[in-house]
């Protein structure tokens, strides 16, 4: 397996949680900005919480269909490396939201069959990254972070224009089969480090970050 597999750990809320994520060796670390979920947290906690995280590691909030005004405060507030889009937004919102910040921008595409791919070459053109995820059940209220995995084969071999990152289901059981059939150099992980909604495990997020790792 390749040794240099990228990890993002999201959904962090506990100052523990960041410095065993980034200690066990994350690339990135992940903040969520959504009422709904177990896992969101507020801007004060976020800054608290990303002060906790050293150079090189990069720091990012995922935001669900937000307005300027709550993405004004989040980038003023704090100090971020990038921004995922995980809501229904638009190829045209997702440009709009690179251009008044400035920031790197990730868009989450959900895939649960063959023709949910080609959401993914209409947001390689305008984003920085993709994310690569399950496609949430009909009438979930979350849009990510449910624990499901898709079919990885529906991807097996596929690149795009930009930097892609496999999300959905993944656990430090199955993500070393997961690079292997998908061939990803960068993997997502939320519920599958917790032992309980938005509860992180350290235990956990070191297990899958040497999985994911091949060891």
């Amino acid at each position: 397996m390749n040794a240099k597999t990228l990890i993002k750990i999201c959904g962090l809320s506990e100052p523990g949680h960041v410095r065993a994520a980034v200690a066990a060796g994350a690339d990135y670390v992940g903040f969520v900005f959504f009422a709904k979920s177990p896992r969101n947290v507020s801007v004060a906690r976020a800054k608290a919480l990303a002060a906790l995280v050293p150079d090189g590691v990069r720091k990012v909030a995922l935001i669900v269909n937000a307005e300027d005004a709550v993405l004004d405060e989040v980038v003023a507030e704090v100090p971020l490396d990038m921004l995922q889009l995980h809501g229904s937004e638009t190829p045209e919102r997702v440009a709009e939201v690179k251009a008044r910040y400035g920031l790197p921008v990730m868009k989450a595409v959900g895939v649960g069959a063959a023709e949910d791919l080609a959401a993914l070459d209409r947001y390689a053109a305008v984003a920085d990254q993709l994310l690569v995820d399950a496609k949430p059940p009909k009438g979930a209220d979350l849009p990510g972070g449910n624990g499901l995995a898709f079919d990885w084969r529906l991807i097996a071999g596929r690149d795009w224009s930009v930097p892609w990152m496999l999300a959905g289901g993944l656990a430090p059981h199955n993500v070393a089969e997961a690079v292997r059939l998908t061939g990803a150099h960068q993997v997502d992980v939320s519920s599958g480090v917790e032992n309980g909604p938005g509860a992180k495990d350290e235990t956990l997020i070191a297990d899958f970050i040497k999985a994911a790792h091949g060891g």
